[in-house]
């Protein structure tokens, strides 16, 4: 006899299944159903549509087959270890609420756990779930247009991570809302796609460790203490981003920590401390990292390097309404990159040709500008007249030769500059529409 609470098909069309989920709507009660037996009892490719409800969990699936709540189904873990485990290759899960994980960190108590291959995970509302979906050595798998959130009464370091992936290759995921959770992580895993996801109120909104070969598109990160970070992450491309409002001390729109190969295209950083951060980047011997038509602009620091480092092509970037457009950690320039065909708009010249290129270089230099770099104290002065006065005075009369902090040779004079690409375009004013009318 099989278990109340769900309806089973082993072949339906997109058509009939949809017509199936519209019909099978009981009223739902308060009654707790035992969801591990329904699954249990479920064919191999089976469809298991689960009526409305509470459902307890957690639940291991097994074999292959499709799970669909109709968005009016609730599966609460109790606080005890992960919700649901995919233990298995091909099955999808989609339109649930997920809920109560345990509190693990050591275990990584999950929402969702993926530990196997071509697995959907699709359309969910993850709340009070320590970690969000946990992506372990699990390859093609497909993370699609779920709101996920972390433990609300939790401080950020200790909140667990959105979305981790873990030894995995050739997962997309995209479309995803994320709130409130510490980190979205990409560790140790290669080939993988994360695209138009919106993610907000964390720590790193994506962070790379050891991962090369990922495409990172059409994201909207905001609010968070860093955007995205790349640490020990070759040959990555990161297009059509937007990373704003990254705050505080050590806030970063995008950083680069011993990374190399990369390609930062077709961006967006604005209203962070440092729009760009790069930590002895490119690592690797005869690499380079290309920055390309991207905006930074209403940060404190347009583009801060740890030190004087090179290997970096800057071009056709628009950099505007930064305190600083660029600087160094130490008292030093970041003339040895390449910086060509960029848009300053301090830029001290004339197009007299009108070609849209200054008719002289774009030369920067190392004035009284930065005090506020090197005494922490004197930041609380940043933009002042005060300021501005003192770097006037260094200008005019300087005590000692300044550092030529960077050249454009070729320096744009028209704002139109930066992101360009209609692509890149696309993906940003796509980003995120986490319940669309697609179901696939």
């Amino acid at each position: 006899m099989r278990p109340p609470g769900a309806r089973f098909l082993t072949t339906l069309t997109v058509a009939a299944l949809a017509a199936a989920a519209a019909v099978a709507a009981p009223t739902p009660t308060a009654e707790i159903r035992q969801l591990q037996p329904i699954l249990d009892e479920a064919e191999e490719n089976a469809v298991v549509l689960l009526e409305p409800g509470l459902y307890a969990g957690p639940v291991v699936v097994t074999k292959p087959m499709l799970i669909d709540g109709g968005n009016e189904v609730t599966i609460d873990g109790g606080g005890v270890g992960t919700v649901v485990t995919l233990e298995t290759d091909g099955a999808t899960i989609r339109r649930v609420r997920i809920v109560g994980s345990g509190e693990s960190h050591n275990d990584i108590d999950a929402g969702v756990r993926v530990s196997g291959d071509s697995n959907n995970v699709k359309e969910l509302v993850i709340e009070d779930c320590l970690f969000g979906v946990d992506l372990q050595q699990s390859d093609s798998n497909v993370v699609r247009r779920n709101r996920i959130t972390s433990k609300a009464d939790s401080g950020l370091g200790v909140k667990g991570d959105a979305v981790r992936l873990w030894y995995s290759r050739y997962n997309v995921v995209e479309e995803n809302t994320v709130s409130g959770s510490r980190d979205m992580v990409v560790w140790y895993s290669e080939d993988n796609t994360i695209a138009r996801n919106r993610i907000s109120g964390g720590r790193y909104g994506l962070h790379f460790m050891y991962s090369k070969y990922n495409l990172v598109e059409g994201n909207t990160i905001d609010g968070n203490s860093v955007g995205i970070f790349l640490m020990y992450s070759d040959d990555i491309v990161v297009r059509g981003n937007r990373m704003f409002k990254a705050l505080g001390p050590t806030g970063v729109g995008l950083g680069l920590k011993e990374t190399s190969g990369v390609e930062i295209t077709d961006n967006e950083m604005l209203y962070n401390a440092t729009g760009i951060y790069l930590d002895v980047s490119p690592f690797q011997p005869d690499t380079t990292n290309k920055i390309l038509r991207n905006e930074i602009a209403f940060n404190s620091t347009g583009v801060l390097f740890l030190n004087d480092w090179t290997g970096n092509i800057f071009e056709e970037n628009r950099f505007a309404n930064n305190i600083k457009q660029v600087s160094v950690n130490e008292f030093a320039g970041a003339a040895r990159n390449t910086w060509n065909n960029n848009y300053w708009d301090d830029y001290e010249g004339f197009d007299r040709d009108n070609d849209g290129i200054g008719d002289k270089p774009h030369t920067m230099m190392v004035y009284a500008d930065r005090l506020w770099m090197d005494v922490p104290n004197a930041s609380f002065f940043k933009g002042t007249p005060l300021l501005a006065a003192l770097d006037l005075l260094e200008r005019l009369a300087p005590f000692t030769d300044p550092i030529v902090m960077l050249k454009d040779d070729n320096p744009h004079v028209r704002e139109d500059v930066g992101p360009r690409d209609d692509a890149a375009k696309d993906a940003k004013k796509e980003r995120v529409n986490p319940f669309g009318l697609e179901t696939d």
